[in-house]
């Protein structure tokens, strides 16, 4: 009777432990990145306003949102590892890229890191099955340089003037500049004019390089949106 019941329990943990270790690397399992940077004029220009971070006024750049796992049906894992905490050691040596390229805009005033947090127990500790926490930040940082949206745009002569200018035109100088399409997201001024906002564009699962996007997040912007000044 002892003999059959540990045989019994042996052909229960079987049955069960694949179960319990697909759940564990399925919550880290995704398809590709959305690398998402944010406008500092149009987060500032709302009803909700902003604040700068401690160290100071941003410059007039767009600045790193973060880096998303995401699946090709449109959902995304999320806070993935409780066990991996953000550690700022782990990226000192980045804290001067971070603070120009990061910065944050959420109030009450801070140094950023509070916004690194969130990022990395969110989203970061989702792709941990391809890079670490420092290689999540560093990749990010490499991918801003690359993009180098402002200048994709400033080039076509569209200018944080405050002027609007056609979703069309945005779009296509972007993609005109790094090749691949980005998805444009807008967000409303105080007046409840359309804006542009934010900038998705699409990673490979290595973090190495963009690619075309599997699929497009929700929401809609106007024919023209403003481009306002910061």
């Amino acid at each position: 009777m002892k003999i059959l019941l540990a045989s019994l329990c042996v052909i229960s943990l079987l049955v069960i432990l694949p179960s319990v270790f697909s759940a564990s690397s399925s919550s880290e399992d995704f398809d590709f990145f959305y690398f998402v940077q944010q406008w500092p004029g149009s987060y500032c220009d709302t009803q909700k306003k902003c604040c700068y971070p401690t160290t100071g006024k941003p410059a007039a750049d767009f600045g790193i949102h973060g880096l998303w796992p995401n699946y090709k049906d449109g959902t995304y894992p999320s806070n993935c590892d409780e066990t991996k905490p953000f550690d700022r050691s782990t990226i000192s040596d980045l804290l001067t890229s971070m603070k120009k390229s990061w910065p944050t805009l959420a109030c009450p005033s801070g140094s950023g890191e509070a916004f690194w947090e969130h990022e990395w127990e969110k989203h970061g500790t989702c792709s941990e099955s391809v890079i670490d926490q420092h290689e999540y930040f560093q990749t990010a940082l490499k991918l801003k340089q690359k993009t180098n949206l402002l200048g994709a745009l400033t080039k076509a002569g569209i200018n944080p003037d405050g002027k609007s200018y056609s979703l069309e035109s945005i779009r296509d100088s972007i993609k005109e500049s790094i090749g691949f399409t980005p998805w444009v997201e807008c967000n409303r001024d105080g007046s409840g004019n359309s804006q542009l906002y934010q900038v998705y564009l699409c990673v490979d699962r290595s973090g190495s390089g963009l690619i075309q996007c599997p699929v497009f997040p929700h929401g809609k912007c106007g024919a023209e949106i403003e481009f306002p000044s910061f």
